[in-house]
């Protein structure tokens, strides 16, 4: 039907993406098939990694997209996506993902750790859950959100654990990740959308947002700790003897990984220069091969189809999308915004804003504020969330996360992200 009107086909879109939303919150269902019904189990398998959705009913569009629009405009379409997001998280999961980056990352928390020797971790988690995510203004959320969920799989997660400590440490990490990379213009994906439009420098970032999101970030990490202080004290980190005898990187090695992780950051909007980096990195991480862990390529590669499906049923949202967040004034749309990005991109809600003329500064600042505010709030609410959930899942009942679960961990760090944002 290669006369499909192009209402018809934005309506086919907006139920795709619809579904694949519901999809997200479904995972836990495809698990249990897997059990009851062994014959098909390696199907139901592939449904239930929520990294595998979006990219499965991006699919699932583009075959529409072929029969009802023909292979000319199809393709089209997809070649009018920008994939940089994708491949820039697939390229940063990897190089900040190794043994020498993680152990720098370590020994700068284990040092600040000891400025207050408090017992087990009550000082390693509260740090993780502060510093990292400030990180990422500098070194872009992805990789904050790697280095992070690292540090808590082999320090807390792998230790025996309440559930509810995951999930609550969780959504602070997710909240957290989102609202610390608002302290620059360009390291949270959706400051990046309007940053250049709206003319949002360095000075305007530290001073609108930067400080209140500094603050946010400290006190719910800090509730996190003081909920979970018997736990965390009695919490010996356990790899500390491990560690002992893992073979530790030297300087040489540590620096060639420093310099390829601050090239790919440099070139983020580049992909054919991050991604020759990361070609070359593989090499240098192969001829060096004792002080390395294997790549992280297959969770880096589920990460980056998840966005990459993201990118292609996002595309086709902008008909309803717009309208709605032009009709609210600037209070409605910082709660319109923190809600709608539950369900939806926070990058994705920035860039059509931008896409208006005449807003007031009002509304702009509610805008950004809103979609970072609830960037914590399920897997695609924040572009970093599904390199969080592909490095930690496997810690969690059954091997995954449940939706319901972070949405309800989320809610009173999310709250208090919006507190410090709006009454500040």
């Amino acid at each position: 039907m290669p006369d499909a009107t192009p209402a018809f086909v934005q309506y086919v879109g907006a139920a795709l993406f619809a579904i694949a939303v519901i999809h997200t919150f479904s995972t836990k269902f495809f698990e249990r098939l897997a059990h009851h019904q062994p014959a098909h189990a390696g199907l139901w398998h592939l449904l239930g990694e929520v990294e595998v959705v979006f990219g499965f009913w991006a699919m699932v569009l583009m075959v529409f997209l072929f029969f009802a629009m023909g292979q000319h405009d199809a393709l089209a379409y997809l070649d009018s996506r920008n994939f940089t997001e994708p491949l820039f998280v697939f390229a940063i999961m990897v190089v900040a993902g190794t043994r020498p980056i993680l152990q720098v990352a370590g020994d700068v928390v284990n040092l600040l750790s000891r400025a207050l020797p408090l017992p087990g971790a009550l000082m390693f988690y509260p740090l993780v859950l502060i510093v990292v995510p400030l990180l990422g203004s500098f070194i872009t959320e992805p990789a904050a959100m790697t280095l992070a969920a690292l540090l808590l799989r082999e320090r807390i997660f792998g230790a025996a654990v309440p559930l509810r400590l995951k999930y609550i440490t969780l959504g602070v990490l997710f909240v957290n990740v989102s609202i610390g990379g608002t302290l620059t213009h360009f390291a949270a994906p959706p400051v990046l959308m309007v940053a250049s439009t709206w003319q949002w420098d360095l000075g305007f970032m530290l001073t609108q947002f930067g400080w209140k999101a500094a603050l946010a970030v400290g006190i719910n990490a800090l509730g996190a700790t003081l909920l979970f202080r018997r736990v965390l004290a009695r919490l010996q980190t356990h790899t500390a003897h491990a560690e002992q005898t893992v073979l530790r990187a030297p300087a040489s090695v540590i620096l060639v990984h420093l310099l390829f992780l601050v090239g790919v950051v440099v070139f983020a909007h580049h992909p054919p220069v991050f991604l020759s980096l990361l070609l070359f990195f593989l090499g240098f991480v192969t001829a060096y091969a004792r002080y390395q862990d294997p790549p992280m390529l297959k969770e880096a590669m589920l990460v980056g189809f998840f966005l990459g499906g993201l990118v292609v049923l996002g595309g086709l949202q902008q008909w309803w999308l717009q309208p709605l967040l032009t009709r609210m004034d600037a209070t409605a749309v910082f709660f319109g915004a923190t809600a709608l990005t539950a369900i939806t991109d926070n990058a994705a809600l920035t860039y059509l804003g931008s896409l208006v003329q005449g807003l007031s500064p009002e509304f702009k600042y509610a805008l950004v504020a809103g979609a970072v505010s609830g960037g914590g709030l399920t897997v695609i609410a924040n572009a970093p969330n599904p390199a969080g959930i592909a490095l930690l899942r496997s810690q969690f009942d059954d091997g995954a996360v449940h939706p319901l679960g972070l949405l309800g961990a989320a809610l009173l760090p999310t709250a208090v992200a919006m507190s410090c944002f709006w009454l500040l």
